[in-house]
């Protein structure tokens, strides 16, 4: 089996009772979503399963160390450079930082340590993302913002800040190019 096809399949087992928020759509969409992104644009195959496994560390009990035991090194880097400090290193909620100082640490990673494989990853989820939330956002108006934690106004900060990183990063990688001229639209349509 493939590497992406045993991502394919773990990340399933263990994804599998989760809906993206505030819908019933599974979660599994958004990975798929994400590696269909990066297949289209042709990136390895260790990109790909990353991609699929790019939330497991941070969203069920599964750590690193078994995305590298399972999976090797690099797709394990690639995953921790999608994954929150905080998630990565498994803290508990109450010392979880705050939605700000989580997402300031993220920009600063993408923008001055991320691998171009990184990049890639966090920008094409990024990118589901921002699709998802215009999609939803022309369904149900402003009352999306209420599934989120941060304010719109915080969500904007950020997908902007995102967008303008990957437009900058993309100077020398046309892919990231790619993916950050359709988010730049869809943060100027959502917000």
């Amino acid at each position: 089996m493939s590497i992406v096809s045993q991502a394919l399949v773990f990340a399933t087992e263990h994804h599998q009772h989760q809906h993206r928020k505030g819908t019933k759509i599974p979660y599994m969409a958004h990975l798929l979503n994400v590696c269909k992104l990066l297949a289209e644009r042709e990136c390895s195959d260790e990109v790909l399963a990353a991609a699929l496994l790019h939330d497991v560390v941070e969203d069920t009990d599964v750590t690193i160390e078994e995305v590298e035991e399972k999976f090797g090194k690099h797709v394990a880097e690639i995953v921790r450079g999608a994954t929150e400090l905080d998630k990565l290193e498994k803290k508990t909620i109450e010392k979880e930082s705050s939605w700000q100082a989580r997402k300031e640490h993220t920009i600063h990673f993408l923008q001055h340590e991320a691998t171009t494989d990184q990049l890639l990853v966090s920008c094409a989820d990024k990118l589901d993302n921002i699709r998802a939330i215009a999609y939803d956002h022309q369904r149900i108006g402003e009352a999306i913002w209420k599934r989120f934690n941060a304010s719109k106004e915080q969500q904007a900060w950020y997908y902007s800040s995102i967008a303008g990183i990957a437009k900058e990063k993309g100077k020398s990688n046309s892919i990231l190019a790619e993916l950050a001229a359709e988010m730049q639209v869809l943060v100027k349509k959502v917000f």
